[in-house]
């Protein structure tokens, strides 16, 4: 499945920078993390959240590096590769990629016992008709999708006034994040031989 993805070229020609698709999986994955497309950064590195939203991801999730790219943390966001830039930031998710490839690819992760959804797109995608009206009653209601879902804004520096204005997203959500992603990681790590 991964070649296949990686080997995508059906919107190749819609794609300023060519198509480069960043994902990470591993078959014994218990935590998904779903963001909306790589940057103009990850797309060059190849490396999915590297960059400074990435930064603040893993301080949200209370892992480090080593952990996060672990391929026990599946990585997917609901466009495979870097979709361009807009007036106010990149662009979003292309449209073909996730009919083509997501519900394909979420098959082989059986174990997947909590995902983030990270910013809009994602929620939109995975939470239906359950989706807020807005991110921010989404994300407001996190409690309500939870243990398996988990709705966040983007960790984009851009977002520091939302984060501002939503002080309660670091006081109650965090904690409550980093524990069912410590739960989560915690009891993967327990089975390991």
């Amino acid at each position: 499945m991964l070649v296949a993805i990686r080997a995508c070229r059906v919107c190749a020609a819609e794609l300023p920078l060519g198509p480069r698709p960043i994902v990470q999986v591993g078959a014994g994955a218990r935590l998904l993390i779903v963001g909306q497309a790589p940057g103009a950064r990850v797309h060059a590195s190849g490396v999915p959240w590297d960059d400074a939203s990435g930064e603040r991801l893993r301080d949200w999730l209370g892992i480090d590096k080593a952990r996060f790219y672990d391929p026990e943390v599946a990585i997917v966001p609901v466009g495979f590769c870097y979709p361009g830039r807009g007036g106010g930031g990149d662009l979003p998710p292309r449209k073909e990629c996730a009919p083509l490839w997501l519900d394909r690819l979420l098959a082989h992760l059986p174990r997947i016992e909590l995902t983030v959804l990270i910013g809009s797109y994602a929620q939109q995608q995975f939470l239906g008709t359950a989706n807020g009206r807005s991110l921010t009653e989404t994300v407001t209601a996190f409690a309500d999708y939870a243990p398996r879902f988990i709705p966040v804004p983007h960790p984009s520096p851009r977002n520091t006034a939302w984060f501002l204005r939503h002080p309660w997203f670091e006081r109650e959500l965090l904690p409550m994040l980093r524990a069912r992603v410590h739960a989560v990681l915690s009891a993967s790590a327990g089975e390991r031989p």
